[in-house]
C-alpha cells in the first residue's frame, strides 16, 4: 500500500485533466472511442467547460501527452492541474499513424510544470502491478486504480460505430486496473511511478478489461516530433479496402488491397497508381 500511496503523491502533481471550453454538446464526445458505449447523448451542455480525457506532462515547458481521440475535434482545449489551475492550449499536434496527440500550453506557470517519468514498456510481465491515473467519468479528477498486466501484444479495433469512426490498435498493454471513460490519455504506470502506458479504450463486453497503448511507441513518437516540431510519417496517398480470400475467389479477381482513391500530388499517383 505504501507504494501506491507514494506513486501517487509523487504523478499526481503531473497528470493534468483535458477539458473543452464552452462545449455545445456531446455529440462529438471522446468517449464515444470507448467501444460498445452506449451513444445516445446529444443533450446540449450549457456549462462554460466539459471533462473530456485526461493527460500527463513530459516538458516543463507545458508538453502535454494524451490521445488523439481525446482532442480530435476542432475545440478549444484547456488543462486543468491537480490543483484547479487551469491553462489554454495553444497547439494541437496529431500522430496519423498512432492514437497519440501532443497538446502545447499557451503560458505556462512562472518555473514550468514537473515533468512526469517514463519507463519502458519493453520489459513488461504478466502479472506485473500497475496503476492508473485519471479523471473517471469525466467528473473526478485524478481518480486512482490499480490491478496487474493482464496481456501483451493485443489487437483490438476501438471506435465508434454511430460516428463511422474506428480505429485499429495493435500490440496493446492489456490490463485489469478499471479504466473509465475520462481515463483515457492517462498513464499507466509501474510500482516506480514510471510511465508505461497511455490509457486508451475499455471493453464494455466485460468487466476489467481496458487497454494502454505501450510508452515505448509514445517515446517514438515523442522523438520524432522533438526532431521535427511535427510527426513525420510515410505517406503513400491511397485509400484502399482489402479483398480476403473469400471475396477473391467468389469474384474470380486476385485477393489484396483494392485502390479505391488517389491522392493527387501523391507518392501513389508520382509512381502512377490508378
Amino acid at each position: 500500500e505504501s507504494n501506491v500511496i507514494n506513486v501517487v503523491k509523487k504523478v499526481s502533481p503531473r497528470v493534468v485533466t483535458i477539458a473543452v471550453k464552452n462545449p455545445i454538446g456531446q455529440a462529438d464526445s471522446p468517449f464515444s472511442f470507448f467501444f460498445g458505449e452506449n451513444e445516445d447523448k446529444t443533450e446540449e451542455n450549457t456549462e462554460e467547460e466539459q471533462y473530456i480525457g485526461t493527460g500527463f506532462i513530459v516538458k516543463k515547458e507545458g508538453i502535454i501527452v494524451t490521445n488523439k481521440h481525446v482532442v480530435n475535434s476542432s475545440l478549444q482545449y484547456l488543462v486543468v492541474d491537480e490543483k484547479g489551475n487551469k491553462y489554454e492550449v495553444d497547439k494541437v499536434y496529431r500522430d496519423p499513424s498512432n492514437d497519440i496527440a501532443i497538446l502545447s500550453v499557451k503560458n505556462p506557470p512562472s518555473g514550468g510544470f514537473p515533468v512526469i517519468e517514463l519507463g519502458t514498456s519493453s520489459n513488461l510481465q504478466v502479472g506485473q502491478s500497475v496503476i492508473a491515473i485519471g479523471t473517471a467519468l469525466g467528473e473526478f479528477r485524478n481518480t486512482v486504480t490499480t490491478g496487474v498486466v493482464s496481456g501483451l501484444g493485443r489487437g483490438i479495433t476501438a471506435g465508434s460505430a454511430i460516428q463511422r469512426f474506428t480505429e485499429r490498435l495493435d500490440n496493446v498493454i492489456q490490463t485489469d486496473a478499471a479504466i473509465n471513460p475520462g481515463n483515457s490519455g492517462g498513464p499507466l504506470l509501474n510500482v516506480k511511478g514510471q510511465v508505461i502506458g497511455i490509457n486508451t479504450a475499455v471493453s464494455s463486453e466485460g468487466q476489467n478489461v481496458g487497454f494502454a497503448i505501450p510508452i515505448d511507441l509514445v517515446k517514438e513518437s515523442l522523438d520524432n516530433f522533438n526532431k521535427t516540431g511535427q510527426f513525420s510519417r510515410p505517406y503513400l496517398g491511397i485509400s484502399y479496402s482489402i479483398i480476403s480470400q473469400k471475396a477473391a475467389l467468389l469474384n474470380e479477381i486476385p485477393q489484396g488491397a483494392l485502390v479505391q482513391q488517389v491522392i493527387e500530388g501523391s507518392s501513389a499517383a508520382d509512381a502512377k497508381i490508378q
